[in-house]
């Protein structure tokens, strides 16, 4: 047993993992905010806005641990080791991560390798960039005319992984469901092959990179231009891709006069 470690093999510290939502601080869960306050030790994602960070305790230490896909990133071995080494010594630590830990977030990893060391750890979860991208846009992931379910799939596999089968997930999709793909703008061009196997080039899509921040942008198109759309527009990382249905009425929209469209962000 850990020389640190409390009779009945838990140690003194704790880890909460916490979902920092989009960006807009004003979608934290009151739960998150009383856990940032709360911790001594906060180990933060790039994706978290510096308005979540007003939150912390004066006294609390920030450690910036950079994860952004196509960017040099911390090893997540580093921040796992960072995590139980200040938890075994007693701290309070805060993994604030941004979207929820539980969706592309590797909070499982996570949390499966401080449990491993008698770690107690908990889980505060966030609204996903996926929701949150749809919900700017007023566009709903399900609806009973158009999608009776949704998938989230990420375009950036592991690196020793294979790709996501986008010819099956299309499939899928043509049954009346949406896609919401999380880190595939550096993808887009082969995930939109694979999606035309067994969708329409009309189906509609929408990227929107920034969700719910200030500097947010989108552009609506159709699955056959994804790939055109997002190099004529410059739209990049993070952003989230949107196919389906659910899209028609916002295709529509944007295609009216920009003093018509009831203040839907537009790219720039």
């Amino acid at each position: 047993m850990n020389e640190s470690m409390q009779p009945g093999g838990v140690t003194p510290g704790n880890v909460t993992l916490v979902g920092a939502g989009p960006g807009d601080p004003e979608l934290l869960t009151l739960k998150a905010i009383r856990a940032i306050r709360a911790a001594s030790v906060l180990l933060v994602d790039d994706l978290v806005s510096d308005g979540v960070l007003r939150y912390a305790r004066r006294s609390a230490r920030i450690v910036h641990v950079g994860k952004r896909g196509g960017c040099a990133s911390t090893p997540q071995a580093f921040i796992e080791k960072l995590m139980a080494a200040e938890a075994l010594k007693g701290e309070r630590v805060v993994r604030l991560k941004g979207g929820d830990p539980f969706v592309f977030g590797r909070g499982g990893e996570e949390m499966q390798h401080l449990r491993a060391q008698g770690i107690a750890v908990s889980v505060v979860n966030g609204i996903t960039s996926g929701l949150a991208a749809a919900t700017s846009l007023d566009v709903p992931l399900t609806h009973r005319d158009h999608a009776h379910g949704v998938i989230l799939v990420t375009g950036h596999a592991k690196e020793s992984g294979a790709s996501p089968d986008w010819p099956t997930l299309a499939a899928a999709a043509a049954q009346g469901l949406t896609l919401v793909i999380y880190m595939g703008v550096a993808q887009a061009a082969s995930l939109q092959a694979g999606l035309l196997q067994a969708l329409p080039a009309q189906t509609p899509i929408a990227v929107v990179q920034h969700a719910s921040q200030p500097q947010q942008r989108h552009a609506t198109s159709t699955l056959g231009d994804l790939a055109g759309l997002i190099e004529r527009e410059q739209l990049g990382s993070p952003a989230i891709i949107l196919v389906g249905e659910v899209l028609r009425g916002l295709q529509a929209r944007d295609a009216l006069p920009e003093s018509l469209q009831m203040g839907v962000s537009r790219v720039a």
